[in-house]
């Protein structure tokens, strides 16, 4: 063992000792300086070794009434209150019962002359009785476990999986409709098929279509982008341009995107197939047998008949709803409106009904029919087809049966029936 190995062993054996050493010293140290701040200063009463005096028999203090000092005042007795209280045990049992003893003696001890202490007022009951308030809102705690319930499934009138691109999306905070509605609102615009926001009401526990004046805070949204609409299917650059917008949407508004399977161009097709076969539109025509007819009788005529001149340059007739049923224009070019009505002149009209849009469409359609005849009486007029050849009623009925009642039963056996809001919103 060399020298060098030597020396740091005993530096190191060294500096063991020290710390041992420097320790103790400060163990001697605090030791000293606790006892001189515990030291007693004081003989304790309890504690102390000091002499004691030889226990006195207190004297005895009897009761003597004195007329000449004021009465004392009502004895207030100690109270014991137990700011945490708990069920008493068994071996606590015992303890009171010795301590009602003990003051039932000391009352049997006390002055007969004592004031007796006035009796508390009884409390005046009630005009009415007491009920428990009904709270409107749940608490906070109640709130926020609505969070955690699932939602329930979009409604098909709202959302349709066979006819739109719908990306559900569960957000981590609330965020404002306006919010959404707003983002990526300029990209989403280069869309050429209608777009549609559907939101989750907490409260209402209802699914709402979202509009631009919403005050709705939201943590379920879905987005639909509609797959065909009266303009054909979707593209293929839609499609890229919606699904860059929603996960762009999905990064700023820190959600998760769920979007469906890619086989949405062929379903487009398939849905475009569809409409295609069943998208008519029947007009029965009204031409004049001599003069033109008048703008102010064919308003009058209308309006009688509870139709509605808007803003499209037809008269349509709703039902009670607000869906049109079937509407009217000019057979020449010059539209009707609030202005023009009152000096136009024309020489033909059209009775329009959109077949896929409407309801019960033969029944509208006989209602419609009856209207058209009414005008051709009032106005001298004959009802016509496109190639202005006479309607007869037979002809009238072959309509009703083969281009409206048979066209709304495959709509109703594909599961879109002819009026719904998914019809509505693919013939548009």
């Amino acid at each position: 063992m060399t020298e060098l190995q030597m020396g740091l062993i005993g530096l190191g054996a060294a500096a063991v000792v020290g710390v041992f050493a420097y320790n103790k010293w400060q163990e001697y140290r605090h030791r000293k300086l606790a006892e001189a701040v515990l030291k007693p200063h004081h003989d304790d009463v309890l504690l102390g070794d000091g002499p004691k005096a030889a226990p006195v028999a207190p004297e005895r203090s009897e009761p003597e009434i004195r007329l000449d000092e004021p009465v004392a005042a009502e004895r207030v007795e100690p109270v014991f209150t137990d700011p945490n209280p708990t069920l008493p045990s068994d071996d606590f049992v015992p303890a009171v019962e010795e301590v009602e003893a003990e003051l039932e003696q000391s009352h049997e001890a006390e002055p007969a002359c004592a004031p007796e202490p006035e009796p508390l007022p009884e409390p005046e009951a009630p005009a009415m009785p007491l009920r428990k308030a009904v709270r409107s809102t749940p608490p906070a705690e109640a709130v926020e476990e609505l969070h955690d319930v699932p939602a329930p499934p979009v409604p098909p009138e709202l959302l349709d999986p066979r006819t739109e691109f719908i990306v559900a999306m569960e957000l981590v905070e609330p965020v404002s409709a306006l919010q959404i509605l707003h983002s990526q609102r300029d990209v989403l615009h280069r869309l050429n098929k209608p777009l549609h926001w559907v939101g989750f009401n907490e409260r209402t526990r209802e699914w709402e279509r979202l509009s631009s004046d919403h005050d709705l805070h939201l943590r379920r949204l879905r987005v639909g982008l509609q797959l065909v609409n009266r303009m054909g299917p979707v593209s293929e650059g839609d499609l890229t341009i919606f699904t860059n917008a929603i996960r762009a949407l999905s990064d700023e508004l820190m959600a998760v995107a769920d979007m469906p399977s890619s086989r949405v161009l062929d379903q487009a097709a398939e849905i475009d197939r569809f409409c295609a076969a069943v998208d008519l539109e029947i007009g029965i025509n009204l031409v004049s047998r001599g003069s033109a007819f008048s703008g102010t009788k064919i308003r009058a005529l209308a309006e009688a008949a509870g139709m509605v001149l808007g803003i499209d340059g037809l008269f349509t007739r709703y039902d009670d709803e607000g869906r049109a049923q079937f509407s009217l224009q000019n057979y020449e070019s010059t539209q009707f409106t609030a202005d023009t009505v009152r000096t136009l002149t024309t020489h033909g009209l059209t009775f329009l009904l959109d077949v896929p849009r409407v309801d019960h469409g033969e029944r509208v359609f006989q209602q419609m029919a009856e209207l058209a005849k009414r005008f051709a009486d009032t106005l001298n007029g004959a009802l016509v087809d496109d190639n202005r050849q006479p309607l007869s009623d037979a002809q009238l009925d072959h309509i009703r049966r083969e281009f409206i009642g048979k066209p709304q039963a495959t709509m109703l056996g594909f599961g879109l029936p002819a009026g719904s809001a998914q019809a509505r919103r693919l013939f548009s």
